[in-house]
This record gives C-alpha cells, structure tokens and sequence, in this order.
C-alpha cells in the first residue's frame, strides 16, 4: 500500500468516526488526488479553520475555481458547517476531507467523475 492509500484511509476513518459519514470511497480517491502533492506536506494537508484567511482560500480556490460556484454568503457558512462537524476542538482538519465535505454539500460530485 503507498503513502497516498495510507491516506485516503486515514481520511476515510476521519470521515466515518469523526464526520459520522460513510464515504464514497471513489469520490474520496478523486478528491485527495486532485490535492495533488499538498497532502504529503504537513502544514498543506491541514485546513487552519480558527484563521479567517485560511478560510478565505479555501473558499477562492476550491469553491470557486475547482467547484465553479458563484461568491455568495453560502460558500463560508457551507465552510462553517463543515468545520463545525469535523469538529471544532479537532487539531488535525484534512484538506481532501473538508474538500469532499464541500463537495458533497454542494452536489458537485460530477466536477470529479
């Protein structure tokens, strides 16, 4: 098993007992891998959700360009509720976990298929 499996279990497991989720296990592949080599840094793979800015990127950059939805007040409460059931006191936020979150919020599964 490579590095990148070991993780895409790792956020499995975030996502069954952290999340109360069970993945789609395809959909959470397609999510880590677009990532890219952010996961395997351990400042890159985490989401900072105390800062506002960190935030901010996530909605800019994954939202909005990766999920094609329009700047609205939706995207950062979607942003707070994903953090919110993640666990606020939890350290360690994935990135490919908040980012599948978001994407099965939204209904953007397609935008991975």
């Amino acid at each position: 098993m490579g590095k990148r499996d070991e993780l895409i279990a790792q956020y499995a497991d975030d996502l069954k007992n952290k999340c109360g989720m069970n993945p789609d296990m395809d959909l959470l592949t397609k999510v880590t891998i677009g990532c890219g080599p952010a996961i395997y840094n351990a400042d890159a793979s985490t989401v900072a959700s105390s800062q506002e800015s960190e935030l901010e990127t996530v909605k800019v950059n994954f939202l909005m360009k990766k999920l094609g939805l329009s700047d609205g007040p939706e995207l950062m409460e979607a942003i707070h509720s994903v953090v919110e059931i993640y666990g606020k006191s939890e350290r360690n936020k994935y990135r490919a976990v908040v980012y599948y979150m978001l994407t099965k919020h939204f209904g953007k599964e397609a935008v991975y298929s």
